[in-house]
């Protein structure tokens, strides 16, 4: 064999090699199905606004700058605790946080509209414990996403957790999540 045949030969084992074992690491059609039909989530709405529609200046920083009521189902029997986040990934900074609440109990599945009293409040971006509603520059409308957590245990994190404290302190204990989503623009 000459070496350019060598070379060749070389290059088409090595490209059969990661073929095979990149196929040999995806899961079957069956363990697809299986991860899906386990997978829970959240559904999450509120009587403010619908599903991709636009967030009343009520609950923006143009308005009142309160929390607007959200209410959500879905979450497992096996659940210890609930954790709302709220963010805006168009922000020119990068993703602004607007709102963290975690440990939130069990027995409830709505807040009210400006609710203070449920849960243990993170810090937002503006470093503030509290809720702090859309603020966009003037533009094209920005998305706000409501996410909420079902976790299979409190957080119990001290004082002043931000959302990348939280969402490491809940990284293999999610049980459920879901989304509601709002725009708002200026």
């Amino acid at each position: 064999m000459t070496l350019m045949g060598r070379k060749y030969f070389w290059i088409g084992f090595f490209l059969f090699f990661l073929f095979f074992i990149g196929s040999a690491c995806k899961p079957t059609a069956s363990e697809s199905v299986e991860e899906s039909e386990t997978a829970m989530n959240i559904q999450v709405s509120s009587n403010a606004f619908t599903e991709g529609g636009t967030i009343p200046v009520k609950y923006t920083c143009d308005g009142e700058d309160v929390s607007p009521p959200l209410v959500w189902s879905g979450i497992p029997e096996s659940a210890q605790s609930v954790v709302v986040i709220m963010d805006d990934p168009d922000a020119p900074v990068g993703t602004w946080v607007h709102w963290v609440l975690y440990d939130l109990p069990l027995d409830i599945n709505a807040l009210n509209e400006g609710e203070r009293e449920v849960g243990v409040a993170g810090v937002n971006s503006w470093n503030k414990p509290e809720y702090g509603g859309p603020c966009p520059p003037p533009g094209k409308p920005h998305r706000y996403y409501f996410k909420l957590y079902a976790l299979d245990t409190e957080l119990y994190l001290q004082s002043g957790a931000t959302k990348a404290d939280i969402e490491k302190a809940m990284q293999g204990h999610i049980l459920a999540e879901g989304q509601l989503m709002g725009e708002y623009g200026r």
